[in-house]
């Protein structure tokens, strides 16, 4: 481990010498040569994202994208695509969120030429093939009707959380869109979209590794080719304000009960100490798969009621599925969200007390300095892992230019871990930690007897399958009594199958 941190340290420390940002055949680049990479990473950004889908179509972005990424070219078939990408060990892929779409690309040096001409060649000359169309589009719209709603629970009630958060704003719908909008789309659909956001200054390449600078200028002079064009995002989304907690129950047969909360925050990452204050704070509440975080001990750890319980101040997709922040998610409106993974049903109305309890206790005694200095020590340290990669290195610095931060948010971490204060972070903390209005989302079997439980505030009593410490069952005794203050006319009940159809309705 000491051996790999070591080399973290050291690509990170050559990435901060090397790195540079300049404009190269009127392309924007963002540039981290390692000439002892054997590999070059590609990172190309395209200023869109799900939040300029038209109303109607949405979906579209993810449609166009992954048609790019998974589609025929003008020149070759996608069959003929993968056939030539196999003998290179490489391939690309596109990631869209309500901001932003980047495609992704890593191949051996020795590949390189080969490699590019095929990747340009997706970006520059899409064939859009009625077939490649077709079989994208099923793609898409059976993840929203079975994937989303029915194989992952987890990402079912935080995508829920999202949309009840946003309702009536552009970042509102998942990024495949709605059920319906998806169907709607046509290929026509997908052209034209191409045609207005797929422009040279609507783009910024991010290239790292072994490459060399004629490379660069070959390759920029071909991406020059798009059309010109830029086009102005939507304005910041501004959700409607949250009276009092806000349940959204989502009745489903399961055997467990996912829980999301959460609420939106006005602020995102800077080279302010509020942000990196915050960050901390959010560490030692619910740092992702952390087993030493405050959530996970109390929920999982001391009562072995699920698998992990975690938090987040900025956007985490996938949380299931990886263990460290990804890049390329950057909005400019965050929310603070609690993840609890599903509990068994008839913990639920308990796991939700705790968890509440723990974030209230927070609001209102803040960390102690002991807290404060063990966490800031893990990060000091943890933060490494976040991109130890010359691709996520890459990620880290397009977000960098999304966010208008320099020095860059890996670089100024250690400062800012340094710099910070019990003080500090105890008044971020105070600023942006409340439970007072919140939205709640629940997937869950027999939904009406839990709406009746939370606006009753019954005691909800715990037993557990193994003996527990005495401090923990006497901790009980008030987390059954929590109160939680909801209001009837505050519970909405959906079926899973009326999920992600169109616009969310009351």
């Amino acid at each position: 481990m000491r051996g790999a941190i070591s080399t973290i340290v050291l690509l990170l420390f050559v990435g901060m010498l090397l790195t540079s940002c300049q404009t190269t055949h009127g392309i924007k680049t963002v540039q981290l040569p390692v000439k002892s990479d054997p590999t070059v990473s590609f990172r190309l950004w395209v200023k869109v994202g799900s939040q300029n889908d038209p109303k109607g179509k949405e979906g579209l972005a993810v449609l166009t994208a992954q048609l790019i990424a998974e589609g025929s070219t003008e020149k070759n078939s996608y069959e003929q695509i993968l056939e030539k990408l196999y003998p290179m060990a490489a391939g690309y892929g596109a990631q869209v969120d309500k901001e932003m779409t980047v495609f992704t690309g890593r191949v051996h040096r020795d590949y390189l030429d080969e490699y590019a001409e095929l990747f340009l060649d997706a970006i520059l000359h899409p064939a859009f093939k009625a077939e490649d169309f077709e079989r994208v589009k099923s793609q898409q719209l059976n993840y929203l009707e079975r994937t989303l709603r029915y194989a992952d629970d987890e990402e079912f009630g935080k995508e829920a959380l999202s949309q009840f958060i946003f309702a009536g704003t552009p970042y509102e719908h998942p990024e495949e869109g709605y059920i319906e909008s998806v169907k709607s789309i046509t290929l026509e659909d997908v052209k034209e979209f191409y045609r207005k956001y797929y422009t040279r200054d609507n783009i910024v390449l991010g290239i790292g590794g072994g490459y060399s600078g004629g490379f660069l200028s070959r390759f920029t002079k071909q991406l020059a080719t798009l059309p010109p064009g830029a086009v102005e995002p939507p304005p910041k989304p501004e959700p409607a304000p949250i009276n009092g907690l806000e349940v959204l129950l989502i009745e489903k047969n399961t055997g467990s009960t996912a829980i999301s909360f959460g609420y939106p925050i006005d602020l995102v990452r800077s080279n302010s100490k509020e942000f990196y204050a915050m960050w901390l704070a959010n560490s030692w509440l619910g740092e992702h798969r952390n087993s030493s975080s405050h959530l996970y001990q109390v929920i999982r750890e001391a009562r072995g009621l699920n698998y992990g319980d975690y938090s987040y101040i900025e956007h985490f997709p996938n949380g299931g599925r990886r263990q460290f922040p990804p890049p390329n998610v950057a909005r400019r409106q965050q929310i603070f969200q609690v993840w609890i993974r599903p509990v068994l049903n008839e913990h639920r109305h308990f796991a939700l007390r705790a968890a509440i309890r723990e974030l209230d206790k927070l609001a209102r005694n803040g960390l102690t300095q002991d807290q404060f200095e063990l966490t800031r020590s893990f990060l000091k340290t943890y933060y490494l892992h976040y991109a130890p990669t010359t691709s996520g290195r890459l990620g880290y610095m397009l977000d960098d230019l999304f966010y208008g931060m320099k020095p860059g948010f890996l670089e100024q971490f250690p400062k800012m871990m340094d710099e910070l204060t019990l003080d500090d972070v105890n008044a971020a903390i105070r600023k942006y930690i409340q439970t007072k209005n919140m939205k709640i989302v629940m997937i869950t079997k027999d939904a009406a007897s839990l709406k009746n439980q939370l606006v009753l505030n019954t005691v909800s009593p715990i037993k557990y399958r193994t003996p527990k410490p005495p401090e923990v069952l006497e901790e009980d005794k008030e987390i059954i009594r929590y109160p939680l203050d909801v209001k009837p006319e505050n519970v909405i009940i959906k079926k899973a199958d009326e999920m992600f159809l169109g616009p969310f309705k009351r």
